[in-house]
């Protein structure tokens, strides 16, 4: 069969920095004040007329606007309907008001930040209280409707967060009822979004696109009636003259027991993923008469990782799709903002490699061959199909694997009430120990050395004088502070993961990928191509070094295999269990060779574990159990009197409670500023008895807690569990910080851990 006209050609959204990271350089400059407002936003339209004439240079027949933001589209959206906290309306100015949210102020605490999904991209989220009112302020989404077809001779489509996933994503206000339920606004939030497709009617847009990715997680049944009634109330019959077509768009994953009540919502399109674990959209679908008057959006290019596409498997579920419904339209299959611009700009890849990926703009010339293959004929699209099964074919092959993890290689010696006990033998800890996740400041001498050292203007030794300089001030200022447990600070690390991802075989690492994690902070994930080997230690000589410098114990510090994993391009040629498998034994090396040359403290982060959860409940145990193991197997081969920490945050943990448990870490410093200690809460429901360190200092803000704050924070931990577990840290590392805010709230840390002990 072949389609009667060739598919139309779309994009849920598409990286929002710039080639070169334009963004994020005009909102630095103009939170330190080198940039007015009129400035900042005049550099940001010039941004967003940019990408919307990359989108239709490429082909796209319809081009998404409102996906672009200056921090956050779930921000966005509590702006746009009126859902700003009482703590942010004394801001008159609207930009003010806007990063006060996301970022707070010195004296307002900013919005919870968390993970989208199973993501890594972090949201602001929503606070909700039972006195909430919606209204509308779309004068910056009509103006950017305005400005795209202005600049675009394409027809655009707005992008808007949808109401069922808005609420779903909220949280109640600090001072909201135990009982109160944010969906429960829903009656009332719907006549602002009838309101907004009425404005956006009279502008003369044709299609909006309301995004539900909340429709791909375990909905229950009144959450499921609540979508059904949320989207007949949008178009009923008092509603078709007067709103513009909508486009209902889920992504992540299929829709599960939601399929057969979206496909007959009287929407007129719908958007699913078909990648992936959204392939089982296709049979979840398949037979509902719904389908036929609608228009299908499908998903058919993945748009969260940059392996080159399966062109034909594409094609052919186009034309499936045809089937089904009239009019079926080609895109990724979610907002490309998860993956990098262009991989033409990897120059120092070969042409091997290069061929294997797709990143933004490769995906968007995808979309084209996919939809001349499925139209009237697809002779036209042979060429490139050649090609791409040509490089496709090049790809590293998987090495079956056929060593097990027994349970020995997977268990510490003895249990951690008499692992603690050897621990506190040898370091010799105050009660509640103070210390850092890792990372201190990465100033610009730093920046500098790395490129110096990239362009050969400055040799190995001159760097890695460089970086021992930056390590005695680290730990100079650690000890001035009187912190307990000290850190090296990172200085040589330019990320996380991308650090030791340098230096692993299997793993390309780009110069020019970056992808947004949140706000201004960009990160080049790397990609995971084949086996996953470490030919030398990575981190074993700073360590010594820093260790050298001080009496006091230094944290050796590692990224874990999951994070490694999760904040990668990992190869979907093979299980991520697998991969896991190689990652964790390449870091078991690392950490028996830390502890060789007598580091007494190792931290192994794990910030990823909760936002690689899979979205379905039922997938979840097996995912917890090759993770855990993953976890295990990196650090279970130590000595009991060695300490060993992991680091999670910004996610919501009460979905991994047990599985932090099984970790058998020693001491498990997680986020709890933003979401109130709710952390500590849960650890303490379960009965956690192993070492706490919840983040008492949200160093995602640029504010300078008090010390009166911190030891709030502190006695309400207390008072959940026993102080002989806890520790005193900061929610994360300290590498977007600067030197004299980190000072100061390190020092009021310090005094609080201080005050806390000696008032009890």
């Amino acid at each position: 069969m072949t389609s009667v006209s060739t598919p139309s050609t779309t994009a849920h959204g598409y990286p929002r920095q710039g080639p070169d990271r334009e963004l994020k350089r005009a909102l630095e400059r103009h939170w330190r004040g080198d940039l007015t407002v009129d400035q900042l936003l005049e550099q940001a339209d010039a941004v967003r007329r940019a990408r919307w004439r990359t989108m239709e240079t490429a082909g796209l027949d319809e081009i998404p606007v409102g996906d672009f933001s200056l921090y956050d589209h779930v921000l966005d959206a509590s702006c746009l309907f009126g859902a700003v906290p009482p703590r942010f309306t004394g801001l008159d100015d609207p930009v003010a008001r806007y990063f006060a949210m996301a970022r707070g102020t010195a004296d307002v605490p900013p919005l919870e930040m968390t993970k989208w999904f199973d993501t890594n991209y972090h949201y602001l989220v929503p606070e909700l209280g039972p006195e909430q009112r919606f209204t509308l302020h779309a004068e910056s989404l009509l103006a950017e409707v305005r400005a795209a077809r202005e600049t675009l001779s394409t027809p655009v489509r707005p992008v808007v967060v949808g109401p069922i996933t808005f609420l779903r994503l909220a949280k109640p206000a600090a001072d909201a009822p135990a009982d109160f339920d944010p969906l429960s606004l829903l009656d009332r939030l719907l006549p602002a979004y009838g309101h907004l497709l009425g404005e956006l009617r009279a502008a003369g847009v044709d299609w909006v696109q309301l995004d539900e990715p909340i429709l791909v997680t375990d909905l229950t049944v009144d959450e499921l009636a609540a979508v059904e009634r949320a989207y007949r109330e949008l178009t009923g019959p008092d509603t078709t003259t007067a709103r513009p077509n909508l486009l209902l768009a889920s992504y992540f994953g299929h829709l599960g027991a939601a399929a057969a009540m979206v496909a007959d919502l009287p929407v007129e399109g719908l958007a699913i993923d078909l990648t992936g674990p959204g392939h089982e959209n296709l049979d979840l679908l398949a037979g509902h008469q719904g389908l036929r008057d609608k228009r299908i959006v499908a998903g058919v290019v993945d748009g969260r990782n940059v392996w080159r596409a399966d062109l034909d498997r594409a094609a052919a579920t186009v034309f499936r799709l045809a089937e089904l419904a009239d009019r079926v339209d080609v895109a990724p299959s979610c907002s490309l903002l998860h993956v990098p611009l262009d991989v033409t700009r990897e120059d120092h890849l070969d042409d091997r490699t290069r061929g294997w990926l797709a990143f933004a703009d490769q995906k968007l010339a995808e979309l084209g061959t996919i939809a001349t293959a499925a139209g009237p004929d697809p002779t036209l699209a042979e060429p490139a199909l050649t090609a791409s099964r040509a490089a496709r074919a090049t790809r590293p092959q998987p090495v079956e694997e056929h060593r097990t993890d027994t349970d020995d290689v997977l268990r510490r010696r003895r249990p951690y009430a008499d692992r603690a006990a050897a621990q506190q033998e040898r370091l010799g800890l105050p009660r509640l120990p103070t210390t850092t996740i890792g990372s201190f400041p990465q100033t610009d001498e730093l920046r500098r050395a790395r490129a110096a050292l990239r362009r050969g203007t400055l040799d190995p030794a001159g760097y890695d004088a460089a970086m021992r300089t930056e390590i005695d001030r680290v730990i100079t200022l650690q000890e001035e502070l009187g912190l307990d447990v000290l850190v090296h600070g990172e200085p040589e690390r330019n990320d996380m993961v991308q650090y030791f991802a340098e230096q692993l075989d299997g793993i390309i690492t780009t110069r020019h990928g970056w992808v947004q994690s949140y706000g201004s902070r960009y990160v080049r994930p790397p990609i995971i191509a084949g086996g996953v080997v470490r030919p030398e230690p990575m981190t074993v000589g700073w360590t010594q070094y820093a260790q050298s410098r001080t009496d006091k114990p230094v944290k050796g510090m590692l990224t874990g295999p999951i994070t490694m994993l999760a904040w990668s391009f990992v190869r979907d040629d093979q299980p991520w269990a697998t991969t896991a498998r190689q990652l964790a034994r390449a870091l078991r090396a690392e950490v028996l060779d830390l502890e060789a040359v007598g580091t007494a403290v190792i931290q192994v982060d794990e910030p990823a574990l909760r936002e690689t959860l899979p979205l379905r409940r039922a997938d979840r145990p097996a995912y917890l159990r090759w993770a855990v193991d993953a976890f295990r197997l990196t650090t279970a081969g130590v000595r009991d009197d060695t300490q060993i920490h992991t680091h999670m945050c910004y996610a919501e943990f009460g979905d991994i409670t047990e599985a932090i448990i099984e970790l058998d870490a020693d001491v498990i410093s997680l986020e709890a500023t933003r979401s109130h200690l709710e952390t500590v809460s849960e650890l303490a429901a379960i009965g956690y008895a192993s070492g706490v360190g919840p983040g008492v200092w949200d160093i995602h803000s640029p504010r300078v807690p008090t010390t009166d704050e911190i030891a709030r924070a502190l006695r309400s931990a207390v008072d959940q569990l026993d102080e002989s577990q806890l520790w005193v840290n900061p929610d994360c590392g300290l590498k977007t910080r600067r030197y004299p805010e980190v000072a100061a709230s390190l020092a009021n840390l310090v005094a609080a851990a201080e005050l806390v002990r000696t008032s009890r």
